[in-house]
């Protein structure tokens, strides 16, 4: 019993914290406490440190050579690694989805596309709710691909802080390629075509990573300098 209420503390420790350093509550490269987290998530140092481990791994938090912690901060290497697999994984789930795709999904990607379109030709442009409509198309593609394995592998590559800085950098042209790339997505999934998504896919996750990288303008040892 006592191990089973350590693990739901750690958990819950996990989930609240995840949650601050997506949410963009906590900017890349601030530092992080125990007793901070510990009063964000609401339990003991104990369980936190377990999560702290989790966040490790998952690359959401980074520890210096003198044991402090940060919200990871990605260099330019990361980023265009991040991207290349994203590009590969999400061509993956295309080509997959090209090939699994029902009409109801079809008809459900055709009604966030026409969403898509009014965030971006609002004045200004809707970014929160082309953020929220992108993560939805992108949902049903990943729901098409019917592939545990994907659904594991690809959400840890498409944290929303990632996507969200890409889109705050867009252009209002951009934002408007972006949502000409769903459509055409639809095409090609309409046409049962996997060659066609999977290179719809990869064109436009380059293009999000060139608006993405332009924002990394922080020293790779921005960690030990602030030691």
């Amino acid at each position: 019993m006592e191990k089973a209420a350590s693990q739901r503390a750690s958990d819950i420790a996990y989930d609240k914290i995840r949650q601050f350093v997506l949410s963009g509550h906590a900017e890349p490269g601030d530092q992080l406490t125990e007793e901070q987290l510990a009063r964000i998530s609401g339990v003991s140092r104990t369980p936190v440190r377990e999560a702290v481990r989790r966040l490790e791994n998952e690359l959401l938090i980074v520890r210096s050579d003198s044991k402090r912690l940060f919200v990871a901060d990605w260099s330019a290497d990361d980023i265009d690694e991040m991207f290349v697999l994203r590009g590969m994984i999400e061509g993956h789930a295309a080509s997959r989805a090209a090939r699994n795709i029902s009409v109801r999904q079809l008809e459900e990607m055709g009604r966030i596309s026409d969403l898509l379109d009014a965030a971006v030709t609002a004045n200004p442009p809707d970014v929160a709710a082309f953020l929220a409509h992108n993560r939805s198309f992108h949902d049903i593609i990943l729901e098409a691909a019917r592939s545990p394995r994907l659904s594991a592998m690809l959400p840890k590559l498409i944290e929303q802080p990632v996507v969200s800085r890409t889109a705050q950098q867009y252009r209002v042209s951009e934002l408007l390629q972006s949502a000409r790339d769903h459509r055409e997505l639809i095409a090609a999934f309409a046409a049962r075509d996997s060659h066609w998504a999977r290179a719809v896919m990869t064109s436009h996750i380059r293009r999000a990573f060139h608006a993405f990288s332009i924002t990394t303008k922080r020293p790779r040892d921005q960690y030990q300098a602030n030691d």
